[in-house]
């Protein structure tokens, strides 16, 4: 490895004269700062001045190697001073894959069987992977690259005609590289090894995770591995542990939806039922509630399926089903534990919803999930598993619907006339003003920069809550609980208006009965 205290000594470019018209914006990859050296010292490249090299430098780092960096880049720079979170940004950043992922798979060949026995069980830094084989680099660059772009899926796909790699961004698939067929097994096992799963078991699913850091920054990467005919599939999810940190008022939700959920975090028991497809951004929205309630006053358990993000102060269990670690065994005995607050990942089956039902009927306060298309949904499930009406009328407090749609990016975004299909499906006026995607380089040209909440909310009062234990339907129960409030499809046409979103994402996820009710 190169010792990262005089990196330069070793470097085939070190003392080489750049010729005078060169500039920061023509500095090579060879030229640049070993990550090794730039991490040690807190120093790194900025080339953000066609000028002149900007070198940011970590706060409290030794100023005595800029001479170091200015004998070895033979050209005058900028110094500017980073604080430790910025540069540790400007770290990863810069450091990260760039595209170069191809030209590394292009030097793995199909008798690299023997790179596993020289295969770590992890990286303690992606980034500093100078000298490890081929496809450890591969991997760390695409993890690397995917955390970069902030990426939430990694999906590896292998097929007779090569190994396929698609990341999902913003929702949405796109396929980033393609790679020869025999690549697949190395690739694959590589992760398996990272993730401590059995590389000689080919035939059954297996599940594992990775931590990881990039540039100072944990990374937790969820692992899932799927026998397929042509080989495994993988797919990575990668978990920001900054989601678990988030409070409320960062959801995105207006004023009245966080006046009902915070109402209902307040209350000294019953449940709190969030909603929506997988993705939707269900569990974001429970730990922000759960940070609320994280005052070391409470005793605060969770029982999920895996734990996604570790949270200090409170106590968290995972299912194993292979153990007989169910959501059922799991809520049944940290209720032995004197919880305040229970929070269960996922309500699947009637057992599961009696007991939360009768914790929530003992004084405690439980947060939980289901799978629904809509909050008034979730109702109606709850009674197909079983959940006696008077039961839930009496232990429910809100229940919260949301779904994720991409957010146009701000520099690009042009104003045009909805078209008369978009206007139709929205219930707009033809030729209202609306917004659509151009692309531009602050957005990577998608025309999008991350996404924003559509949320709807219900807060059981008095009324639904006869509704309820009279065995009302969904119809009943909305034009009760929606007539101060928006449903999904009228908080998605709202941000179509305030130009948030494009009308085809409101489209995608606004029911039309509910159009046609507006």
């Amino acid at each position: 490895m190169t010792d990262p205290q005089a990196p330069f000594e070793q470097q085939g470019t070190a003392g080489v004269e750049p010729d005078a018209a060169s500039t920061a914006a023509q500095i090579t990859p060879l030229l640049d700062l070993p990550y090794a050296f730039a991490k040690a010292h807190g120093l790194v490249l900025r080339h953000e001045n066609n000028d002149r090299l900007i070198v940011a430098m970590r706060e409290g780092a030794d100023p005595v190697m800029l001479l170091e960096v200015r004998r070895y880049l033979a050209m005058p720079f900028d110094v500017e001073i980073a604080d430790n979170q910025t540069f540790d940004r400007y770290l990863s950043e810069h450091y990260a894959m760039d595209g170069s992922a191809a030209a590394m798979a292009g030097s793995i060949g199909s008798n690299d069987g023997d790179l596993l026995s020289d295969m770590l069980p992890s990286a303690d830094d992606l980034l500093d992977s100078a000298d490890d084989a081929p496809v450890i680099r591969l991997i760390n660059g695409i993890i690397a690259e995917a955390v970069r772009q902030g990426v939430s899926d990694i999906h590896i796909e292998p097929y007779e005609t090569g190994l396929v790699i698609r990341m999902r961004a913003d929702g949405v698939l796109q396929e980033r590289l393609r790679l020869p067929a025999n690549v697949a097994p190395v690739v694959v096992s590589r992760i398996k090894v990272m993730a401590r799963l059995d590389i000689a078991e080919r035939r059954i699913p297996q599940d594992g995770r990775i931590g990881l850091t990039l540039g100072g920054k944990m990374v937790d990467v969820r692992v899932s591995t799927l026998p397929s005919r042509a080989g495994e599939r993988v797919v990575m999810r990668i978990l920001d542990n900054e989601n678990a940190g988030i409070s409320l008022d960062l959801l995105g939700m207006s004023e009245d939806t966080l006046k009902i959920l915070r109402e209902a975090l307040a209350e000294p028991n019953g449940i709190i039922l969030v909603t929506g497809p997988t993705g939707s951004g269900k569990t974001t929205t429970l730990y922000a509630g759960l940070k609320r309630l994280n005052d070391g006053s409470r005793n605060i358990l969770t029982v999920e399926d895996p734990v996604e993000y570790a949270v200090e102060g409170i106590g968290q269990t995972q299912v194993n089903a292979k153990v007989g670690m169910t959501f059922a065994a799991g809520l049944r005995a940290i209720l032995r534990q004197d919880p305040d607050v229970v929070m269960v990942g996922e309500i699947r089956d009637r057992e599961t919803a009696d007991i939360a039902v009768q914790a929530a009927l003992t004084g405690h306060l439980v947060l939980t999930t289901v799978h629904t298309n809509d909050a008034l949904g979730a109702i109606t499930r709850m009674r197909d598993m079983k959940v006696e009406p008077f039961l839930l009328a009496s232990t429910l407090r809100a229940v919260i619907a949301q779904r994720l749609v991409r957010r146009l990016c701000p520099h690009c975004r042009e104003t045009v006339q909805a078209d008369g299909n978009a206007a139709s499906l929205l219930g707009f006026d033809k030729g209202t003003a609306v917004y659509k995607a151009v692309g531009c380089p602050e957005c990577n040209n998608t025309g999008f920069m991350g996404r924003i909440g559509v949320f709807e909310a219900v807060r059981v009062d008095d009324t639904i809550r006869r509704l309820i234990n009279d065995g009302g339907d969904e119809a009943i129960l909305a034009r009760h609980a929606f007539v101060n409030q928006p449903n999904l499809s009228a908080a998605a046409r709202k941000l179509v208006r305030s130009g948030d979103t494009t009308p085809e994402e409101a489209i995608r996820i606004s029911r039309r009965e509910d159009i046609d009710d507006a």
